[in-house]
C-alpha cells in the first residue's frame, strides 16, 4: 500500500488523538495548525490617542489585552456532570482580560505601529497591533 504525500488532509489526525476533554481540544487544534499551515490568527487592533508632549516624550500606557483561557470553573469541559456550565455557556473558554503596559519611546511619530504577542500559557497567543495618533494640542 502506497502513501500519497502530496495531500495533506485536516482529518489526518482523526484517528491519533481521543478528544475526550474540550479542553485538550485547542492544543489538538494547535497541533493541527501547526503541522498542516502556517497561519496565523488576525491581530487585535487598537488605538493610542498621544498629545504631542506624550509623544516628544514618551509614554508608559497601561491597558488590557483580552485573552481566550480555558474556564477556570468547569476545566474546558463546558459542563459540570449534566448541566451547561454557566460561567463558559458551554463553550469551555472565557475570555479574560490581561494587563499589559507598553512603553511608547519618546519622538513617536503620528502613524507609528507597534506589533507584540500576548501569551498566557498554556492557551494561544494573542497578536496585538497597536497604532499611535498624535493629536495636536488645542
Amino acid at each position: 500500500m502506497t502513501r500519497d504525500d502530496s495531500r495533506l488532509d485536516v482529518n489526518c489526525f482523526a484517528d491519533e488523538v481521543i478528544v475526550d476533554f474540550p479542553s485538550v481540544a485547542p492544543a489538538v487544534e494547535r497541533i493541527r495548525r501547526a503541522f498542516l499551515a502556517d497561519e496565523r490568527p488576525d491581530a487585535l487592533r487598537a488605538v493610542v490617542e498621544l498629545t504631542d508632549s506624550e509623544a516628544a516624550n514618551g509614554v508608559t500606557i497601561p491597558f488590557s489585552v483580552p485573552v481566550q483561557c480555558t474556564c477556570i470553573e468547569c476545566g474546558g469541559r463546558g459542563e459540570s456532570w449534566t448541566e451547561t456550565c454557566a460561567a463558559c455557556r458551554g463553550c469551555g473558554f472565557q475570555l479574560i482580560r490581561h494587563p499589559v503596559q507598553v512603553t511608547v519611546p519618546a519622538g513617536v511619530r503620528d502613524g507609528a505601529r507597534f506589533c507584540f504577542t500576548v501569551t498566557q500559557r498554556p492557551n494561544r497567543s494573542t497578536r496585538v497591533e497597536l497604532s499611535v495618533v498624535v493629536a495636536a494640542a488645542r
